[in-house]
Formats: structure tokens, sequence, C-alpha cells
């Protein structure tokens, strides 16, 4: 993979697809078909964490931990069921186009794969602009951990210190923040400023269209 000067390294749900609702429907429907009542205000703040990690800091250590498996894949299938229509956010293909042609590697760091994974790109529609993509099946762990991030700058070639990642969530700002980024939040995915503030993030856009238009003065000019 050819090294370029800079990565524009990108969180995917709720930052370039409007996907974090639908997580919060479909994983309160999963715990309430296992029978555990959990508000949907505290699923929406886990998204953004892997399955696994988000079953955890839902439901806690003393859970049946046997029963994580069968939690996810009701998720999953009831996620699934919105594959054919997921919405990308206003301007999220234009902005990656517009990175990619201004010479920007862009990588894309998610806890999604497989499936799902190939679902968003689909709404994305800018693989052309996509140098590389994180996936949760790279890595150990997943945010708020750095490793996603510091596998997208391996897959991108250049430190952290010419790398800006774009997320949505407290979880994305403390995984680049530990990995050495620039961070940027975004307010399409429902978390409020002043958390993504205190995560970490330098500056805050409300949504991809914010970004693009705001490029020339942003971390990203």
């Amino acid at each position: 993979m050819p090294t370029q000067r800079r990565a524009a390294l990108f969180d995917v749900d709720g930052t370039l697809v409007d996907t974090n609702h639908l997580h919060v429907t479909t994983w309160w429907e999963a715990f309430r078909q296992a029978g555990h009542r959990v508000p949907m205000h505290a699923v929406h703040r886990a998204v953004g964490l892997g399955s696994s990690d988000l079953i955890a800091h839902l439901l806690g250590d003393d859970r049946d931990e046997e029963r994580d498996d069968e939690l996810s894949a009701a998720h999953k299938a009831l996620y699934g069921q919105y594959f054919d229509r997921l919405p990308a956010l206003r301007d999220a293909g234009r902005l990656l186009r517009r990175l990619h042609k201004d010479d920007w590697a862009v990588v894309l760091a998610t806890s999604a794969s497989g499936a799902e994974l190939s679902a968003l790109r689909r709404a994305i529609d800018a693989d052309e602009a996509i140098t590389a993509t994180a996936s949760a099946d790279d890595v150990e762990r997943g945010k708020p951990a750095p490793e996603p991030v510091e596998h997208a700058l391996e897959l991108a070639g250049v430190p952290a210190e010419r790398a800006v990642f774009v997320g949505d969530t407290v979880w994305d700002m403390l995984a680049g923040r530990q990995a050495g980024v620039r961070c940027v939040g975004v307010l399409c995915g429902g978390i409020p400023r002043a958390d993504l503030e205190e995560a970490g993030a330098e500056v805050i856009y409300d949504d991809p269209a914010h970004l693009l238009a705001s490029l020339a003065d942003s971390p990203l000019a």
C-alpha cells in the first residue's frame, strides 16, 4: 500500500452513516428478548463499543457471560434487516472523495466487520476514496482502547502526528487521544458537545457536510 503524507481516519457508525439510533433500537430489542430491561439512553451512550464491550458495559460483570454470544447474534440479526437501506449522512461520500483528492489517505476505523461493514461502505458510496479499513476483526481490543486507531495508522503508513481522527462518540475521542492523533468530533451521532470535548475533541462539527464546508479552517485543511 502506497504511503501518503497525511491520514484522515474515520469512524463510520454515527459519523459517516446515520445508524446510531438503529443500533440503539436493535440492541434494546436484543436485550429485551433476553429478559433484560436496559434503558435506551444507556444503550445510546454505549454505541461505538464493540459488541462484547457494549454488553459488559450495560449488564456488568455479574451477568451470565455465556449468553453474550446469543445477545450479540440477536442484535446482528435485528440490525441486519436494515443493511439494504442504511442512510449515509449528508455529504459523507463527498467529504471522503475531497480528502482523497487533496492527497489524504482515508482509512475507516470501525467496530463493524463482515456483511455489516460491506453495507456501510455501500451506503457511503466512496470506495474509490478509501485507502483501507481497520475493522473489529483486525484488533484484540476495540475502542476506547487505541488499537483500532493505531492499526488504521499502520494501514495508512503515517505516524500519529500526521493523522486526524473523526468520530461521533466519547469512545472515538478516547481511542484517538490515546493513539496520539488529533481528534475531531461530529454531533450527528447524538452525543453532546460537552462530552466530546471532555473526551478529547479538538474541534466539533455538526456532521460531514458541516466539516466539508469548513474544511479550509479545520484540522483537515
